[in-house]
């Protein structure tokens, strides 16, 4: 009978298989190993000379091996954590990144009314609708997507916060939305990496949808589709955020500019990369 491992050592070796998938090879062993035991990494801390289960130990370093081919934690545990909510995940849509709480924060921090409507387009998972659902329970949040997985993904985690001022449905950006509706802010982060981009070929996003990365024109296509297209359902005085590639913010601000928005300006993320360009629309005659 093959000696058992204690959880510390479980860890160890994980993380040493890891090492070069990326910069997060301990982190990624004790996630794993914290969804195969059902126990928090608290636990792993707590109780780390205890000694694994020998059918538990084979389940971890066989998820270990499928994350040393590249395979991301969040589809094989089929959750992440995004503005400390737990969020279903799984292949039909981008796996949510902390630099997207950045949207979330300028969101919160730009429109102060009590109540607000608010369009978030392309919302994979839900996240973003869902961190502004939970800080503002009194705002009414629309959030489309146009993969109907994607658009199941959202409502399931929609129901697992049982958040009541989320509504999720189907549309291409603005294909199903009410032309008469008029949002206080749309909110975006859209496909916007260069189909050419080495980047598609490392890492996590080899296993993420091509259509919720890839976007034409360099990446631009769909973030100047969208500033076009949300003048029509921006109500006066609204704001439009968008999250970019960190090349792209002094194109978007003049692009921005050209369509008639104003205050527009790009803030960078916590690694000092640009991330979010934001502008208000102060209306026309259509939404006076």
């Amino acid at each position: 009978m093959p000696a058992l491992h204690s959880i510390e050592s479980c860890l160890t070796l994980a993380a040493i298989a890891l090492q070069r998938v990326g910069d997060s090879a301990r982190l990624d062993a004790e996630v794993l190993l914290s969804h195969v035991l059902q126990r928090n990494r608290t636990y792993l801390y707590a109780y780390s000379e205890t000694l694994v289960d020998e059918a538990i130990e084979r389940q971890f370093f066989q998820y270990v091996a499928r994350r040393k081919n590249g395979e991301p934690v969040a589809h094989l545990t089929g959750c992440r954590e995004f503005w400390s909510l737990p969020l279903s995940t799984n292949a039909s849509t981008l796996i949510p990144r902390p630099d997207t709480e950045l949207l979330v924060e300028i969101a919160l921090r730009v429109c102060t009314k009590t109540s607000a409507r608010v369009l978030d387009l392309g919302t994979g998972t839900g996240a973003i609708a869902l961190a502004l659902a939970t800080e503002k329970s009194s705002w009414a949040i629309d959030a489309v997507d146009r993969q109907r997985d994607a658009v199941w993904l959202a409502q399931h985690n929609t129901e697992n916060l049982a958040l009541r001022n989320v509504r999720v449905y189907e549309s291409y950006w603005f294909s199903a939305v009410a032309t008469e509706q008029c949002f206080d802010m749309i909110i975006s982060n859209p496909p916007y990496i260069a189909t050419d981009d080495k980047h598609l070929l490392e890492g996590d996003v080899r296993f993420e949808p091509r259509s919720a990365l890839v976007a034409d024109d360099d990446g631009y296509a769909d973030l100047f589709f969208i500033a076009r297209e949300a003048k029509s359902y921006l109500c006066n005085n609204s704001y439009l955020l968008l999250e970019h590639g960190f090349t792209q913010g002094e194109k978007l601000c003049a692009y921005l500019r050209e369509c008639g928005y104003s205050d527009v300006q790009t803030e960078r993320d916590y690694g000092g990369n640009e991330r979010v360009t934001w502008a208000v629309w102060k209306g026309d005659v259509a939404h006076g």
